[in-house]
């Protein structure tokens, strides 16, 4: 029986109380069930956005073992391997060993930091929203580290290039599947 999104939520939750983690995780969730239609893993939408809602689950609680002690926690809750090894990839390089492999894992890597990124654009904006958002404007701030200076252009980049990807393009696609996400303001 396929892991639900309920229990994913509910194991969420268990773990993270603050809504600023708890609206990250819905939108990485919607980003990443986006990328699965648009990169033509539509049937496994379900999948790919659980990945995307699990991947922080442990990081209010224990910000220093990110990344390892949730894949602890995901098979003291019987979470499929598949979930606990795609979500342990998005801290390749940091905390753990574990490349992301397939597209999915490489596509949450990509677009966790530029989520926060484009996220921390839009509220400086009048319209405070990723609707009218660009680019460039995305680009601009980018550039300029001291910027939501917690989001690391160094694994966003790598992400790109993981994909095969221009900078540009994954800032615009991720800007795209963010406008899809009810959790963004």
């Amino acid at each position: 029986m396929p892991y639900t999104r309920e229990k994913a939520y509910e194991l969420l939750t268990k773990y993270n109380k603050g809504e600023f983690h708890l609206t990250h995780a819905r939108i990485v969730e919607d980003v990443m069930r986006w990328f699965a239609g648009k990169l033509g893993y539509g049937d496994e939408k379900d999948f790919w956005g659980i990945v995307g809602l699990l991947h922080d689950l442990d990081f209010e609680e224990f910000p220093e073992e990110h990344c390892i002690k949730q894949q602890e926690l995901m098979r003291e809750n019987g979470v499929d391997e598949r979930i606990i090894r795609a979500t342990a990839s998005h801290g390749y390089g940091h905390t753990v060993d574990i490349m992301p492999e397939h597209e999915m894992e490489k596509v949450l890597y990509a677009t966790d930091e530029l989520t926060g990124l484009i996220g921390a654009v839009a509220i400086m904006r009048p319209s405070k929203s990723v609707k009218d958002l660009e680019v460039k404007s995305v680009m601009k701030k980018f550039k300029d580290k001291k910027f939501a200076a917690g989001c690391s252009r160094e694994v966003i980049e790598s992400g790109a290039a993981m994909l095969g990807w221009e900078l540009n393009y994954l800032i615009e696609q991720t800007i795209l599947a963010m406008r899809s996400s009810e959790a963004v303001k």
